[in-house]
């Protein structure tokens, strides 16, 4: 079975080049963030007709989450169990950033995507480090009932947990994304039993999933690893290979995040 994750950036403006990566690489399972609209905005008729079967979250034209999968959707949940709310008071809603269900092999896999955090004295900030707290405290229960769980997180993380994930430290200093906070709720997360299995095909320095649209970022090659793909035991176990599909980061319309595949045998 062949997984992907994508921050689309818009899936009405790049649902031609969503048909075209999942014939060309053959993807059973397409997890995708920010897809940036209500469900009933969304023209799934291609989709469809192609095999494939769509569950999608979204509220409004920011956020938004999706499955597109040909190998079956069952039991979804469109949301994290206890997530924070924002903005954080009486006025505050869980956004769309998780839709998860079971997957093919029983694999349940989660597409995440993660509060950017704006900056580092934003209560924004402090938001994001409470939904990742309610990503490991899920992650953790479901390792809890059962270790052998076939369980992915796969998203835009909004954490380049290593020096070797952003083109340059110095220019993200005193920035989101690097700070030890950040990291340490994403190796919170390795902690309670999720492991990065991609990094083992993909080693860095140099290796991104996303380049800003500003200052030539993608050309110059100064990007940031903020896309994974984390994997309980069973899924590290059955992992045989993946891949980051930098080519998707080229031409007109295209999205600032590339693909990340994974191929999985149970």
């Amino acid at each position: 079975m062949r997984i992907a994750t994508w921050n689309i950036n818009s899936l009405r403006a790049r649902m031609d080049r969503v048909l075209a990566f999942l014939d060309r690489h053959q993807v059973d399972v397409l997890a995708l963030q920010e897809t940036k609209a209500k469900p009933a905005q969304l023209d799934l008729t291609q989709l469809v007709e192609a095999g494939y079967e769509v569950h999608a979250h979204g509220l409004n034209q920011w956020n938004g989450v999706a499955l597109v999968s040909r190998v079956g959707l069952e039991d979804v949940r469109p949301e994290l169990p206890a997530v924070p709310v924002w903005p954080e008071d009486e006025t505050g809603v869980a956004e769309a950033r998780a839709i998860s269900a079971v997957v093919g092999d029983g694999l349940r896999i989660w597409s995440l995507y993660v509060p950017n955090g704006r900056e580092i004295d934003h209560p924004h900030f402090a938001y994001k480090l409470r939904w990742l707290d309610a990503l490991r405290a899920e992650g953790a229960r479901e390792l809890a009932e059962d270790p052998q769980a076939r369980v992915a997180f796969v998203g835009d993380f909004n954490v380049a947990p290593h020096d070797e994930d952003v083109w340059s430290m110095e220019f993200f200093e005193g920035k989101t994304h690097v700070t030890e906070p950040e990291r340490a709720a994403f190796q919170a997360l390795v902690d309670a039993g999720f492991t990065d299995v991609v990094r083992p095909d993909n080693p860095g320095p140099g290796v991104y999933t996303y380049w800003d649209y500003q200052q030539l970022r993608f050309p110059k090659k100064e990007g940031m690893r903020i896309d994974f793909v984390l994997g309980t035991p069973a899924v590290q176990q059955a992992v045989t290979g993946s891949f980051i599909d930098r080519e998707e980061r080229k031409g007109k319309g295209a999205s600032d995040h590339a693909p990340v595949v994974v191929d999985l045998e149970f």
